[in-house]
């Protein structure tokens, strides 16, 4: 078995569902589901943790070592317990205490040759705490090896045992924006190769997991394409199937796709302009309007793009502004710029965040977020609050 079959194994013999294990680790559902499915690998701690609450050894795991069920309540815990106790950082504060003791006696030695008036003896106290100085460093320094070189076995175990594949290649090839979907070209070439072997890809944009079989070439290789919704997370593995057996193998995460699909603007934001006893009022042009700016082309050119600019409470539409045009001297010219004017008085509710926020609207049909630095009420009087993150779900408007 590999480690992420026994750990389903056991899950399932104390009757936890994946959440429920995931709430006890402090991680998440879909991290326990990448661990059954051996497509991604539990960190060192989680490991040793994961074999406290089955009651088994870490080796067991590991596949390593023989698992004896009349030793794994008591005996093994005392045995991890002792494993712990020599590497944790909890022992390595006990020997600096021991010697922080040390240290504090040899204190009370120098002031003593100080009260004394013995030069020699405060020197020599001088050289013993160097040589103290210097033998901390040299158990702190070896205990951190000896704390890396464990890591390092434990995680050469985990790769070559769930290491499926001799290579891969997973690569975005296209995006398709009209119908808001990626496609990846895929090669495997399996470690094992048995007759009668089949493969599928898999592809977890988050919204939905697509499968796509593939027929294996004459190298034994497995190659061909995978279409998925285009998302900012797109996990890709691939699942080998032998007389009915399921190996799944993870390849590849894809970040920010779907963000990267649009133009990165970025608010210049007036929203503390004129504000008074806890009121906004309206922007009649006394002071200058939000703008948005395009760092692609380092100014204001929204050439061709779709823009609305409103206020938020708690990322919920107060009101649109209204879109207008305003005059700035650059390099002793006169030039027109387009701006975003609040046209209405606004009453500050303490307790709520306020952010100006700009909606990109595409050809697509497709939306964005781009919020710019907001006020809060907070220890009695209003202050900075950081943009919020563009997710749509996060917004009503």
């Amino acid at each position: 078995m590999t480690l992420g079959q026994r750990v389903a194994q056991k899950r399932k013999e104390l009757g936890l569902s994946q959440e429920g294990l995931g709430e006890q680790l402090g991680v998440s559902r879909q991290a326990i589901y990448k661990w059954e499915s051996d497509a991604s690998l539990p960190e060192i701690d989680k490991l040793i943790t994961l074999s406290r609450i089955f009651s088994v050894p870490v080796g067991w795991l590991l596949g390593v070592e023989e698992f004896a069920p009349e030793r794994t309540s008591q005996d093994q815990e005392r045995l991890v317990e002792e494993v712990l106790s020599r590497y944790q950082p909890t022992p390595r504060k006990s020997v600096w205490d021991k010697w922080s003791v040390r240290v504090l006696f040899a204190m009370c030695g120098i002031m003593l040759a100080l009260l004394v008036g013995t030069n020699h003896k405060m020197k020599e106290m001088d050289r013993r705490y160097a040589n103290l100085t210097s033998s901390i460093e040299k158990v702190s320094y070896s205990v951190d090896l000896q704390i890396n070189s464990i890591a390092s076995r434990v995680e050469s175990i985990l790769k070559s045992q769930n290491t499926l594949t001799a290579e891969w290649s997973a690569e975005l090839a296209s995006t398709d924006l009209t119908a808001n979907t990626a496609t990846f070209d895929v090669q495997v070439v399996p470690k094992t190769y048995v007759e009668g072997m089949s493969a599928f890809f898999v592809a977890n944009s988050g919204k939905d997991v697509m499968e796509a079989p593939i027929e294996v070439g004459a190298d034994h290789s497995f190659t061909g394409q995978i279409t998925c919704p285009l998302t900012d997370q797109i996990d890709l593995s691939v699942v080998f199937v032998t007389d009915g057996r399921r190996e799944t193998q993870w390849l590849n995460d894809f970040y920010n796709l779907y963000t990267d699909t649009f133009p990165d603007l970025y608010l210049e934001t007036m929203l503390w302009s004129g504000e008074y006893d806890n009121v906004l009022p309206a922007n009649d042009g006394t002071y200058p309007p939000t703008t948005v700016i395009n760092p692609d082309t380092g100014d204001q050119n929204l050439t061709g793009m779709d823009i609305r600019v409103g206020l938020f409470r708690d990322r919920k539409l107060v009101c649109w502004y209204e879109k207008g045009t305003y005059k700035v001297l650059s390099r002793g010219t006169e030039q027109e710029e387009t701006g975003w004017y609040r046209r209405q008085e606004v009453v500050l509710e303490p307790g709520c965040e306020y952010h100006e926020a700009a909606v990109y609207f595409d050809e697509y049909g497709r939306q964005r977020i781009y919020s710019g630095e907001g006020m809060v009420w907070k220890e009695g009087r209003w202050g900075y609050a950081a943009p919020y993150a563009d997710s749509l779900e996060d917004w009503e408007f």
